[in-house]
């Protein structure tokens, strides 16, 4: 399997978008709609935005080689207070991810990723095109979970039809 570094900058671009979105959407909830356990797998919208953004810091550290989480795995539902700075490390992270993405190359995308999983305790080795493919994926499962709790608001979140980005989204 093999994506290629224009793959990667779409996928940047389209992160940065659809949270922009999500960002606005959130930003007309009350901080005790954010926190209701609306029964989604992380159980609110806040603690799911959370773990993207956890999950996030994890793999661009394995990939730019950047710090990662502010906080261990057993917090990840945690690791931002506030609506308000979880909108500002979001952006911070949508900037890291597309700065990450505008240098990637075809070779750092060949051969293996290596690191160590503490969740698991285990060393992991994985092609580096499959990891990549994850941290989008990933993204992209949870923000339809969000999508939907949103809609369960009465919120309207927004387009996420990869073909109906807007031209020049950054």
């Amino acid at each position: 399997m093999s994506i290629s570094p224009q793959y990667c900058l779409t996928m940047a671009r389209y992160n940065a978008w659809q949270n922009g979105q999500l960002r606005a959407a959130c930003e007309k909830l009350t901080e005790a709609d954010l926190r209701a356990d609306r029964g989604a797998f992380f159980g609110s919208v806040m603690a799911t935005l959370n773990h993207i953004l956890w999950g996030d810091a994890l793999w661009m550290s394995r990939f730019d080689g950047g710090d990662g989480p502010a906080v261990s795995a057993k917090d990840h539902a945690e690791i931002c207070a506030t609506f308000a700075i979880w909108a500002q490390e979001r952006q911070r992270m949508d900037q890291r991810i597309l700065h990450w993405a505008e240098g990637v190359t075809p070779e750092s995308l060949s051969g293996d990723l290596h690191w160590h999983a503490q969740m698991m305790n285990a060393d992991m080795s994985k092609p580096m095109s499959l990891c990549v493919m994850g941290l989008f994926n990933h993204q992209t499962h949870h923000r339809g979970q969000i999508h939907a709790l949103l809609t369960g608001f009465g919120r309207d979140p927004g387009a996420t039809d990869l073909v109906l980005m807007p031209e020049g989204t950054s």
